[in-house]
């Protein structure tokens, strides 16, 4: 935790990134995925967008405005912390529950959320994310008395679960918004234009009818940003190729709305699997957030130093569908902001996946944008 001293003239803001990265496997990769490699305009390595680029980004801001001798209105703290990537030992929790004194703060701010977005080389959107999904897993388990292959029974544990799944794989749950994902489509639908862009307007204005939310949910992003969504992504089913199966189990994984209820969602699932032989049970704890509100000054801050350096990118706040660190803040009582000023290809995702790579010019240009946004929030004097 680092900590660049103001003047107290109010309260401090925090900024998040984390230190550790998925695994990645030397055989899959292109170049070794822990070295930095620098090739045809590109930075590649494992954390280059997620989110070791922003780490860099943040220690070498404060090294710059230290050497500079920039005295915020505010203090500015920088909190690096490890295990959000699934480790067991998360570091924003950790500072939470013994060091809450550390990073107090007005708001925080997360690198490691939203996301600027560019498509084709052209830069088109700098989302701020004010909220994020809940994700929640549950488990589809039919059991049964097994018994010789030779004799099947007319019931069978994994037929029975492939036909709730096949339910589930036709089912939508409804339409609905929220302050941001309402703010989402107006925005983004006012610079797509066309069809498309008509149809998300209608959808943000609450006017849309059932053919434009189905043009609509073709697209996943935009799919996820207006509805809980539900997935298979893992199946187990019997122990022996010439044995009846005495358990069928099925892993669904949800990325529900911040304010939804995870039991709620069992009972739909259960409802939509049909059968009373699906037993449906959650999985863990899932935990959720209310979504920070929309603020004022941290969007003014963002489009200022968007626009200094791009200026026909749109800002526009942002739900995002994946996990990050700012559950735990929010649910702390800290309104949290995920800002990033480093464009990635919307048709190009690479983060947790192979040859993970940002362009040279984006990273450079997002430390930058950061640093005006770290004066532009605590004030430059």
């Amino acid at each position: 935790v680092f900590r660049l001293r103001g003047k107290g003239s109010a309260k401090p803001i925090l900024f998040l990134a984390h230190l550790d990265v998925v695994e990645a496997r030397r055989e899959d990769w292109t170049v070794d995925p822990f070295k930095l490699t620098e090739r045809d305009g590109w930075f590649y390595g494992r954390g280059t967008t997620d989110i070791k680029d922003e780490a860099a980004d943040l220690v070498t801001n404060l090294i710059r405005l230290k050497r500079e001798r920039y005295v915020p209105e505010r203090d500015i703290i920088v909190a690096l912390t490890d295990d959000e990537e699934g480790g067991d030992d998360n570091g924003a929790q950790w500072l939470l529950a013994n060091r809450p004194e550390w990073i107090a703060a007005d708001y925080a701010i997360n690198l490691d959320a939203g996301g600027a977005q560019m498509q084709n080389g052209r830069r088109l959107r700098n989302p701020v994310q004010t909220s994020e999904k809940i994700y929640a897993t549950y488990l589809f388990e039919v059991t049964g008395p097994g018994g010789h292959s030779s004799l099947p029974e007319r019931t069978n544990t994994i037929y029975s679960l492939a036909r709730g799944l096949d339910r589930l794989s036709e089912y939508a749950f409804p339409v609905r918004l929220t302050e941001t994902t309402r703010g989402f489509f107006d925005r983004l639908g006012a610079q797509i234009g066309g069809e498309t862009g008509h149809d998300l307007q209608a959808i943000a204005a609450g006017r849309a009818d059932s053919a434009a939310i189905e043009r609509v949910s073709q697209t996943p992003v935009y799919n996820s940003s207006m509805r809980n969504t539900c997935v298979a992504t893992m199946l187990q089913a019997g122990h022996a190729e010439n044995a009846l199966p005495q358990r069928a189990q099925a892993t669904i994984q949800c990325r529900l709305l911040p304010d939804e209820s995870p039991a709620a969602i069992r009972d739909t699932l259960a409802r939509v699997a049909g059968d009373t032989a699906i037993k449906v049970t959650i999985l863990g704890q899932p935990e959720g957030a209310p979504e920070s509100p929309v603020n004022p000054q941290v969007m003014t801050a963002v489009e200022e130093a968007t626009h200094a350096l791009w200026p026909d990118v749109i800002v526009l706040p942002v739900m995002d569908a994946w996990a990050s660190d700012a559950v735990r803040f929010r649910r702390a009582g800290m309104p949290t902001y995920g800002v990033s000023g480093m464009f990635y290809d919307i048709d190009d995702v690479r983060a947790h996946g192979r040859d993970e790579r940002v362009l040279v010019e984006a990273f450079y240009q997002g430390v930058e944008f950061t640093y005006r946004l770290m004066k532009g929030l605590a004030g430059s004097h």
